[in-house]
């Protein structure tokens, strides 16, 4: 899948261990995913929190790597030198819900339709499924989208706002990608939740956050606002 490119889609930086797309922002023209490697953090008999931590500390200090040295980083050229450093919140178990089933979408809205993007496109989608979820009591549910010409039909693309969005995070959403585990269950991990690359750059072309998956809860993990844009938009 690909989600955003400086040209159409934006896949960002393919890079081992970093398990985000952005694959659904093409740069101006092409789908751009950061790397979409699904090795999930890890996990331990003894200590699975600390473990999981430690294997999410990991992953985004790769993330890092790849975002200040790669050539398909989405961070213009004249400012990865001084690129500090992507901003997260702590990771937490607590916003990783496993053993999700995807039922079919059955909404008001079509199951086909065209999703617009950030800068004036729109890209032919289908609404491929709906995750049932439970978050501190309350009952939610999130769609996750395909894309014309997206060959795995079982891979989402999960863009969503909440609470925290245009405050601590992004004001059009964040991103996930989902696969199926092994028992065709999907893991929702919102500590993996990722900033399109537009934030980046405006030369990305990003899918923006179907009003359907505004969530009316603040999701405290994944990624947030790069501190000098936060700082900068007031």
């Amino acid at each position: 899948m690909d989600h955003g490119r400086s040209d159409g889609h934006d896949h960002g930086a393919h890079a081992h261990g970093a398990h985000e797309h952005a694959a659904h922002e093409h740069a101006a023209h092409d789908h751009d995913h950061p790397a979409h490697d699904h090795d999930h953090p890890a996990h331990d008999h003894d200590d699975p929190a600390a473990m999981y931590a430690a294997a999410l500390v990991a992953h985004r200090q790769t993330k890092d790597e790849v975002f200040r040295h790669s050539q398909q980083s989405p961070i213009p050229h004249d400012y990865r030198h001084d690129f500090a450093g992507l901003s997260y919140y702590p990771p937490d178990l607590r916003f990783r819900l496993e053993g999700l089933r995807r039922r079919p979408y059955e909404g008001e809205e079509p199951v086909r339709f065209a999703i617009p993007t950030s800068d004036g496109r729109l890209r032919p989608a289908e609404r491929a499924g709906v995750l049932d979820f439970e978050l501190d009591g309350q009952a939610l549910r999130l769609t996750g989208y395909r894309f014309e010409g997206d060959e795995d039909d079982d891979s989402l693309f999960v863009p969503f706002m909440d609470a925290t969005s245009g405050v601590e995070t992004y004001g059009a959403g964040r991103y996930l990608e989902l696969e199926p585990e092994d028992d065709g269950s999907y893991t929702l991990d919102f500590n993996l939740a990722y900033n399109p690359f537009c934030v980046y750059d405006p030369r990305f072309s990003c899918p923006i956050t179907p009003p359907e998956n505004r969530l009316p809860v603040r999701i405290e993990a994944g990624e947030r606002m790069p501190e000098a844009l936060a700082s900068s938009s007031g």
